[in-house]
């Protein structure tokens, strides 16, 4: 478990410094509540960007987009209605996903969707 949750914050690191490469600015990592967390909390221009990052060793057992199900994307969009509401914002939103593979040998990978809500 140990090593899955390496792998899970470096992907996270990853993907995070890739969209602040791409022009976002970082407002919170890992935000929690009652019904969930966000990986990443990103504002890109005028919108609050929701960033939920997959991270895999390989695509051995799929691609890391697979693990998005309708159930999370619905998650996804209850968390962010919830971190609106917690900091008081009517910002329009986003929900984002990035794939990070970073296999054992070789380059590493990362692939962003944009506005899969």
């Amino acid at each position: 478990m140990a090593r899955k949750d390496d792998l899970g914050r470096h992907g996270e690191n990853l993907a995070a410094d890739y969209l602040i490469a791409q022009g976002m600015r970082l407002l919170e990592r890992n935000w929690r509540c009652s019904i969930g967390e966000i990986d990443l909390v990103m504002a890109d221009g005028r919108e609050i960007v929701f960033a939920e990052v997959k991270t895999r060793s390989s695509t051995r057992y799929g691609h890391p987009f697979e693990a998005i199900t309708e159930t999370k994307l619905a998650r996804l969009r209850h968390l962010a209605v919830s971190w609106c509401i917690e900091h008081e914002t009517r910002a329009p939103i986003r929900i984002d996903v990035v794939g990070v593979i970073v296999p054992r040998a070789g380059e590493t990978t990362i692939e962003h969707l944009r506005n899969v809500f």
